[in-house]
């Protein structure tokens, strides 16, 4: 009897305080909430990425269907609508998109060589029927080993479709392989899946400028112990596609997303984006300055 008297006391002080934590917390979010098991059909999320992709040769959004209190982000920061390049009418180049009707996420990688390069990788969150979220990552010049005539040349020249079901990897494991790659930036003995012929992009480096059969991933990782904090994953069932949104190094650095092609279970090409300065790429896919590799 004792206790539950001050189970019952303690959650009358509680309703008493609740009003007062509320008036004195944050403002509620002027933007939709995030949903924890949206709906949505692959035929939106397909009909959602080429609206994107379209809207984004015309520098508009219209054709979307969005929601009235969407959030949009740039390099990982809130802001205004008319504020992202979504606005800015690009000549694409390229572009390639995957989607996730479990989790109703989309993602595009977009480029564009003409004028201002930029290779941009843009997620769309979508619950019934909206789009409730836009995300882009923009890198261009002056960004990690940027260089969009190389990411161009060599993103067309790979086979991104989809897989026979026989090719496919089970989420479970492409979610480990993913984050095992994403550990060793921290611990150097992670087992990541590796499989060959391996190619990876990064911002515009390639690792298999040469086409060689046998070519591999395992090139190196930077020296160190760096974490990636902040993972949001999108998987592509019919193409074999795991995205990871993240950040280096805390829950503020540098805006990444890194997007991994598995077939047979293992990992056979890598893209990366990273919003941060560093050197950069050639229009060959290697490094601007002779070598230099950067992961080594």
């Amino acid at each position: 009897m004792r206790i539950a008297t001050t189970i019952a006391a303690a959650l009358v002080a509680a309703a008493i305080a609740s009003p007062a934590l509320a008036q004195n917390g944050p403002p509620p979010s002027p933007y939709t909430p995030r949903v924890d098991k949206p709906t949505c059909t692959m035929d939106e999320l397909k009909a959602a990425t080429t609206a994107y992709v379209e809207g984004q040769k015309k520098g508009t959004l219209a054709a979307l269907p969005l929601h009235d209190k969407a959030e949009y982000l740039q390099n990982m920061k809130t802001v205004p609508a008319a504020d992202g390049l979504w606005n800015t009418a690009l000549p694409v180049a390229h572009a390639m998109s995957f989607h996730d009707p479990l989790r109703c996420k989309t993602f595009s990688e977009v480029i564009v060589t003409e004028g201002t390069p930029y290779v941009i990788g843009t997620r769309l969150y979508l619950d019934k029927g909206k789009v409730i979220r836009v995300d882009s990552i923009v890198t261009k010049k002056g960004d990690w080993l940027f260089n969009a005539n190389a990411y161009a040349k060599y993103s067309k020249a790979e086979d991104w479709g989809p897989l026979m079901k026989y090719q496919h990897t089970p989420p479970a494991e492409m979610i480990r392989g993913a984050n095992a790659y994403l550990d060793a930036f921290a611990d150097k003995f992670t087992d990541i899946p590796w499989g060959q012929p391996c190619a990876r992009l990064e911002g515009g480096a390639y690792t298999n400028r040469e086409g060689k059969p046998d070519a591999s991933c395992e090139v190196g990782i930077p020296k160190g112990v760096l974490y990636i904090v902040n993972r949001d994953y999108l998987i592509d069932p019919e193409k074999g596609v795991i995205n990871v949104f993240c950040r280096f190094g805390s829950s503020e650095g540098g805006a990444d997303v890194h997007t991994f092609r598995y077939i047979d279970g293992k990992i056979r090409a890598v893209h990366t984006l990273t919003a941060i300065p560093g050197p950069q790429a050639n229009d060959e896919g290697g490094f601007d300055r002779a070598g230099v590799n950067p992961n080594a």
